[in-house]
């Protein structure tokens, strides 16, 4: 009796499946918690060291004495600038590294992990933000995670929420140390071929279907239209149609049969098994260099393609359908898992780097604020009026019952606006205003107020993922919050001091927390009321509007800070503000206009999208 070799066990890893144009199928592995959470922990260790040396960097600067050297004025603009810098540290890294860097942080990049979209595609701009802005809701409570970790434990992708609602997953990208060496050793000891039965067709059925699926890539999309049919009807005899993509369907039969072909004809002698080993050894031996080299490319063009010409990527493309062609004969020729998982990892990085190359459609800077942004603010009309209504109800209350009993605004307000409606007189008889702020410290405090504007949107926003049931809540407790300091100072009779500070930015910056508002209860509405898509769709679809609404309640916010911290704050005449402030609402105004001028139909939420569709779809950015 011959001796038999032992497979190795199994790996614990989890896999999603991925149908490339090419009809091959894609075993993407799924990064474990252990990669994620490592990753993370580097991003962290990144995120304080730049801190750290910014830090250094000022207090080295004040023991020089370069910051006395500048002045008031300097000094009040590199503290704004510090202030924009840590924003952007703490809100941008995730979110630019992965958009511009493959779905790679530096964490990453370290664990040979990326973040691609759950169709196989690179991470879009657009899901890149809506997944690192998810982290508020992710990290609760308390930034202990105790919302995100469970469901990378549990949800059959691990992922989080903000994956969820971006449409994305984390998978290994690397090939493992030594994998394509120790799987060339290994091709030698694949066992023989598994009996899969005897062939489905006929030879001539074989036959036909081999012609069609070698000219699938030649034919355009009238030409399958027309062919095809008549192909799945005349084998559904043989093999039911199951309803999917006709040209999948096609090629896993015709991948299936031939391996039920060859393994009944190596079945014939007991020396095939081995002259199946030898050519498997041989296929590994004869591509391994090629394989190695592509990947190497692979990643080059993922990282720019500044140094490439229009026939290099032809090339390139080409090289591609190649390794996807390999791939399939490898699984064909059953060679070693370890290859298969180096060949899928490799064959990964070139369909991020070839569909990275096509279909990314980079919106005009202007054209997006200008046209896009209002669009989706037009589109979502109702809910950014739901969000205004959630707000001002709970204020109105809260005005009410300060009016009505004053002893309840200090168990509402915090201890500072006290003390500002109780010096709002005296200030008023020397002539200061609201908030007023020597001119130095005003570009501080401008940057101060856009930083703190911006999360409270964010907020907002990725609260909503609760069902909608965070978004009330950040609206109804600002309103009430808003609310009962126009009664406090109503109550010393000075609330009119209050309004001529408030005037100049209030119209843009309310505007803007009612359309981020409506972000979060668009995403609540996925939850809650997905319509006819399922639930997982309806959160990647409604995410890509939401995150249109967040961009454009980020812009307003700016300019509302820019005003509250250089004009509120300061001692412009009352005349100027209330200029200002009329000025402002003609911009919401127009914003509205301009969205209203959008193609017909435009006024209806997106239409829905198949699962079917999403996978077909090309890396645009949303």
């Amino acid at each position: 009796m011959p001796a038999t070799r032992e497979r190795p066990p199994q790996a614990f890893t989890r896999r999603i499946a991925v149908e490339t144009p090419e009809h091959v199928v894609l075993q993407l592995e799924l990064a474990g918690l252990g990669s994620r959470v490592a990753a993370a922990l580097l991003d962290l260790v990144v995120q304080v060291g730049i801190l750290l040396l910014l830090v250094v960097a000022v207090a080295l600067a004040g023991a020089s004495g370069f910051a006395a050297a500048l002045g008031d004025v300097a000094g009040g603009w590199i503290s704004a600038l510090l202030v924009v810098v840590w924003f952007a540290i703490l809100w941008g890294y995730f979110a630019l590294f992965e958009a511009l860097w493959g779905g790679r942080t530096p964490g990453k990049h370290r664990l040979g992990i990326r973040v691609v979209m759950d169709t196989g595609h690179p991470v879009t701009f657009g899901a890149a933000a809506i997944r690192n802005l998810l982290r508020i809701a992710d990290a609760q409570p308390f930034n202990m995670y105790l919302v995100g970790l469970p469901f990378l434990f549990f949800q059959r992708h691990h992922r989080r929420l903000g994956d969820l609602v971006a449409g994305t997953i984390v998978v290994y990208d690397r090939p493992a140390e030594g994998g394509l060496a120790a799987a060339a050793e290994a091709a030698q000891d694949i066992a023989p071929p598994l009996d899969l039965g005897p062939p489905q067709l006929s030879d001539d059925e074989f036959h036909l279907l081999d012609r069609v699926v070698s000219r699938l890539d030649d034919l355009d999309a009238a030409s399958r239209q027309r062919l095809l049919p008549p192909v799945l009807e005349r084998l559904s005899a043989r093999v039911p149609w199951d309803g999917r993509r006709p040209e999948g369907f096609l090629t896993t039969l015709h991948t299936d049969e031939l391996a039920r072909r060859q393994a009944r004809s190596a079945t014939r002698t007991g020396s095939d098994a081995a002259k199946a080993s030898s050519s498997a050894h041989r296929f590994v031996a004869l591509r391994q260099a090629e394989w190695s080299q592509f990947h190497r490319d692979a990643m080059q063009i993922q990282r720019g393609l500044a140094g490439l010409g229009g026939d290099e990527i032809i090339q390139f493309t080409r090289r591609y359908r190649a390794i996807t062609a390999d791939l399939a004969r490898a699984r064909t020729y059953g060679v070693d898992q370890r290859t298969l998982e180096y060949l899928e990892r490799i064959a990964s990085a070139g369909h991020n780097a070839v569909y990275g190359l096509r279909g990314v459609r980079r919106v005009p800077l202007g054209q997006l604020l200008l046209r896009e942004l209002p669009r989706a603010v037009y589109r979502q009309r109702r809910l950014v009026a739901a969000a205004a209504a959630i707000f001002f109800l709970p204020g109105f209350a809260g005005y009410t019952l300060v009016r009505e009993q004053p002893e309840l605004a200090t168990q509402i307000l915090p201890a500072v606006m006290i003390e500002r409606a109780e010096s709002g007189a005296y200030a008023i008889e020397t002539g200061r205003g609201y908030a007023e702020t020597p001119s130095p410290y005003l570009p501080t405090v401008a940057s101060q107020i856009v930083a703190n504007n911006v999360q409270v949107a964010f907020g907002a926003f990725a609260l909503g993922i609760a069902g909608g049931v965070g978004t009330v809540a950040v609206l109804g407790f600002n309103g009430v919050f808003f609310g009962a300091v126009l009664g406090l100072f109503a109550n010393y009779g000075i609330v009119g001091w209050l309004l001529t500070f408030v005037a100049g930015h209030g119209v843009l910056e309310l505007t803007a927390i009612f359309v981020a508002g409506a972000a979060g209860l668009l995403v609540g509405s996925a939850i809650l009321l997905p319509g006819d898509l399922a639930r997982r769709d309806a959160l990647v679809v409604r995410g890509r509007e939401a995150i249109r609404l967040v961009g454009a309640a980020a812009s307003l916010l700016v300019l509302a800070g820019l005003i509250e911290g250089f004009l509120s704050a300061s001692g412009a005449p009352t005349a100027l503000k209330l200029g200002v402030s009329a000025a402002s609402a003609v911009l919401v105004a127009l914003y509205f206009l301009a969205g209203r001028g959008a193609p017909a139909g435009a006024g209806a939420p997106p239409p829905p999208v198949t699962p079917e569709e999403r996978r077909r779809e090309p890396a645009a950015s949303p």
